[in-house]
């Protein structure tokens, strides 16, 4: 019985040995060399893994930096026309529509509007008084000449007519206004003062206008504009106002038209900074001719800013410590200097470096976050071990005694 017991567990430990031996323990991979810190250096080791995760740009001279800023296209309101109703009125027939091209006096609607009809009334009594006076001032006239009427009747007479052709003149001139004449009809037609396309339309047959429905925040009954030229509204930076004056040339470059340029240039820009963006609102024009640009679409502007004497870098390059610009600048192969900097210029890509810099110096563009950090870190190890070593004790020497020995 022992010796079948044996024979079955022999096999058993015999396969464990094996395994074991199998198994080896792995072998310990080395730590790469940690980075030392002397004065404002951080010096890497040969070869360190860390290096390759570091970018390194060179600075150039500055002599202009690329700005984008962000921008909307919005109808060219020099060349827009907003309908509202003049007078009350319920729409009776609606002759536009939108994409229609209309020509300067075109009726985009008709309204039955018994106030513009006492508006034509009002012209046609002006009209008829004024005949009367006339005819009473060529009387009183008459009468004057035969020295059967005093010159104060008279004058009463001149002025009575000049008043009711005032009157009449008042009158023609409103109706006029709104393609009325002396005829009442009560019909009025709601017309393009410009040439131009229909590109809104808030109406409907039927419907019943109020003067008082137009105002801020109310949709006109038409828009008509010429969309062959748009405005582009720009939020620019205080930076920037110097570069964006009246007459300056921008670069429209819109997302969804990916590939096609545009350029405009600067009309206007406002004498005041919003308080809740801390921009400035600039205005310019774009000649849109092939019609590819619409209202309302987002795009970024690009100008070229003219920049003084400084160095360019990448704006990653750079990062704040404390209130401080700080930069890592390579002064040989796996040794970057920690440099405080003066910036003259900060832009989304790029920055302008006045002070700290010269041409030709790399600079850690890529990873810098990672660089401070590790700069910080070897600066701790450094502070640690320099507690951890005893200070050297202090030697004392005993002056000999000199006191005198009695002989």
């Amino acid at each position: 019985m022992k010796i079948a017991s044996f024979s079955r567990a022999w096999p058993l430990a015999l396969s464990l040995c094996l395994l074991s031996a199998c198994t080896e323990a792995p072998v310990p991979v080395p730590e790469a060399p940690q980075p030392i810190v002397q004065g404002t250096q951080l010096r890497f080791p040969e070869g360190h893994p860390q290096l390759a995760l570091l970018t390194l740009s060179a600075a150039i001279p500055s002599t202009s930096v690329t700005v984008d800023l962000p921008a909307k296209l919005v109808w060219n309101e020099e060349r827009t026309q907003r309908i509202y109703p003049a007078f009350a009125g319920r729409v009776t027939a609606i002759t536009a529509d939108v994409g229609q091209r209309v020509q300067a006096g075109t009726p985009l609607a008709q309204l039955a509007s018994p106030d513009f009809g006492a508006a034509q009334a009002d012209a046609a009594k002006a009209q008829a008084d004024t005949h009367l006076t006339q005819k009473a001032l060529a009387r009183q006239r008459e009468l004057f000449e035969a020295g059967i009427v005093a010159r104060k009747d008279l004058e009463q007479t001149e002025a009575d007519a000049a008043r009711a052709q005032a009157e009449a003149a008042r009158a023609a001139a409103r109706t006029r206004l709104y393609g009325g004449g002396t005829h009442v009809s009560q019909e009025l037609a709601l017309s393009s003062s410009l040439r131009g396309v229909v590109v809104e339309r808030n109406i409907n047959p039927g419907q019943e206008l109020r003067p008082e429905q137009a105002g801020p925040g109310v949709p006109a009954l038409f828009v008509v504009t010429d969309p062959t030229s748009l405005w582009v509204q720009i939020d620019a930076r205080e930076s920037e106002v110097g570069t964006l004056q009246p007459g300056a040339a921008f670069e429209l470059i819109v997302p969804a038209l990916p590939g096609k340029k545009f350029t405009g240039k600067v009309i206007s820009a406002a004498d005041f900074i919003d308080p809740s963006t801390r921009t400035i609102k600039v205005r310019g024009v774009i000649n849109n001719a092939e019609r590819h640009l619409k209202a309302e679409m987002l795009a970024t502007i690009r100008f070229e800013r003219p920049l003084g004497i400084g160095v360019v870098v990448p704006a990653t390059a750079v990062f704040l410590s404390g209130a401080q610009h700080v930069v890592f600048v390579q002064t040989q192969t796996g040794v970057f200097e920690r440099r405080t900097v003066t910036l003259d210029y900060e832009g989304p890509k790029e920055v302008v470096i006045s002070q700290g810099l010269r041409v030709g110096e790399k600079v850690v563009s890529e990873n810098a976050l990672l660089l401070a950090r590790q700069f910080r870190l070897a600066q701790s190890e450094a502070a640690m071990h320099a507690a951890s070593v005893p200070a050297p004790a202090q030697t004392t020497s005993n002056a000999p005694d000199r006191k005198a020995v009695a002989p």
